[in-house]
């Protein structure tokens, strides 16, 4: 197993009410112009709330350049309302979201929490981590 030290949060970049699978973003991935072997995250949260499994924990993920080889990436599907950023997480999300750090925090430890926004010059998560879950820091 890897060392794994941070949970990065994205999101799909869709619009808030539009329903996204793990396999829709597993093609977006694998298909040009990525052309990864596999979706990027580790885990999708979708807008009911379920937590879905992307790639194996213990590959590597591909969802933050340079940022990979110590973290979890997660997904929420949203991040746009009427074409544009905005935290669009449904309380099923929130709760899922902190069921799922919790759930990771238990088995690897102490993990710090941050958004992709952090890493690059992007709107994703749509809202800044540290800000809105601040009570988790």
């Amino acid at each position: 197993m890897r060392d794994i030290n941070r949970i990065i949060l994205h999101c799909t970049a869709t619009e808030a009410s539009k329903h996204v699978s793990v396999d829709t973003i597993r093609k977006w991935h694998t298909s040009s112009p990525r052309n990864w072997r596999d979706i990027g995250y580790h885990y999708v949260i979708l807008l009911d709330g379920t937590i879905a499994l992307g790639r194996p924990v213990a590959d590597q993920g591909a969802h933050t350049k340079g940022e990979n080889h110590d973290s979890i990436g997660c997904a929420y599907v949203g991040g746009l309302l009427d074409g544009k950023p905005h935290d669009t997480m449904t309380a099923y999300q929130d709760m899922s979201w902190l069921m799922l750090v919790n759930s990771l925090r238990t088995v690897f430890g102490p993990l710090t929490l941050h958004g992709h926004n952090e890493f690059a010059n992007k709107a994703c998560p749509s809202f800044v981590v540290a800000e809105k879950y601040s009570f988790l820091y």
